[in-house]
């Protein structure tokens, strides 16, 4: 008897033992885990940064010369491919688990880049013919409704459809209208809009209802 009750606690405490080795492994994997993440999208974030400030640069040129339409309008097409795909990236990770304080102020950062290039876009347009569509998607980064989460799942299929279908043809930019910028709402306040998600393609078209890619290309150039 005495043996048994011997034999079923050391039973016990080597259970106990790996359940508790087994855990500070799982806390260590994703604590690196989380780590890595970081450290990635912050080096995308810091080449993605630099890359703005070169084309920022160039369009500083347009004014001593006229001929750097071409480069410009390059850049700002392969720029926001790069930061598109990146926000594809940010969305495998956030999807894989808990958003943390950390992954939101990135997304905030790109945001930004994103608004800086939107704007960017629009300055060059004003000095350089332009032979793409510009498309801006808003939508709402911290809405906890399923239905909106689930529309907007939906709006975004469609918009990476339409930028498979349309390559560089079109210009893509993806903002979270809700991360609090006063630059973003500085430029959105003229087209009036009351409800997320939205469309807007050059700047001219306000689109808040969105079934299908054939919706959105009679709007393009």
């Amino acid at each position: 008897m005495v043996r048994l009750l011997q034999s079923r606690k050391r039973v016990f405490w080597e259970a106990l033992i790996l359940t508790i080795v087994v855990f500070l492994f799982g806390l260590l994997i994703g604590i690196f885990y989380e780590s890595t993440k970081s450290s990635d999208m912050n080096e995308y974030y810091v080449n993605s940064e630099l890359s703005l400030m070169d084309i920022f640069a160039l369009n500083s040129l347009l004014s001593i010369n006229s001929q750097n339409c071409d480069v410009l309008t390059s850049s700002n097409l392969e720029f926001a491919d790069k930061i598109y795909q990146e926000a594809v990236i940010l969305e495998k990770y956030e999807s894989v688990g808990k958003v943390t304080e950390h992954m939101e102020v990135v997304h905030k950062r790109y945001d930004v880049l994103r608004t800086f290039l939107w704007i960017n876009t629009i300055k060059t347009s004003e000095k350089c013919e332009k032979d793409y569509s510009t498309v801006v998607y808003l939508y709402e980064y911290f809405s906890k409704d399923l239905t909106q989460k689930a529309k907007q799942n939906v709006w975004s299929k469609i918009l990476s459809d339409l930028k498979q279908e349309q390559g560089g043809n079109i210009l893509l930019i993806p903002i979270a209208s809700d991360t609090n910028l006063s630059s973003l709402s500085a430029l959105t306040a003229k087209f009036n809009i009351t409800s997320y998600p939205v469309v807007i393609i050059n700047e001219k078209h306000v689109i808040s209802d969105l079934s299908s890619v054939q919706e959105l290309e009679r709007y393009l150039k």
